[in-house]
């Protein structure tokens, strides 16, 4: 787990015209293992997107969810899946998506 990665969670507000706004608070910043896992090439919306999928390692942490998000390096990760190894409490293996504009 040489990685320092941000755990940010969603807060839902509203803006000055009632729009529904959701902006992103730092949870913690701990260290994790990220590793790619698989990467595929689509067209979506008229553009060329890359998704890559990577397996996030860290330590238990109690409270997260799949609506957090990670950020390593500038790079945006969402939670696909959080898997509690075992089911011991000591890693929790995150499934995340990264995309990628090309």
């Amino acid at each position: 787990m040489r990685h320092r990665v941000t755990i940010e969670a969603p807060v839902d507000g509203v803006n000055e015209f009632g729009e529904r706004v959701v902006t992103w608070s730092t949870v913690e910043t701990v260290y994790a293992a990220v590793e790619p896992v698989r990467g595929r090439e689509f067209f979506a919306a008229e553009q060329v997107q890359s998704e890559v999928s990577h397996r996030v390692v860290m330590r238990y942490r109690a409270g997260m969810t799949t609506r957090m998000r990670l950020l390593h390096l500038g790079r945006e990760f969402h939670i696909n899946a959080i898997i509690d190894v075992d089911e011991r409490h000591r890693e929790l293996q995150l499934m995340c998506r990264e995309m990628l504009d090309a």
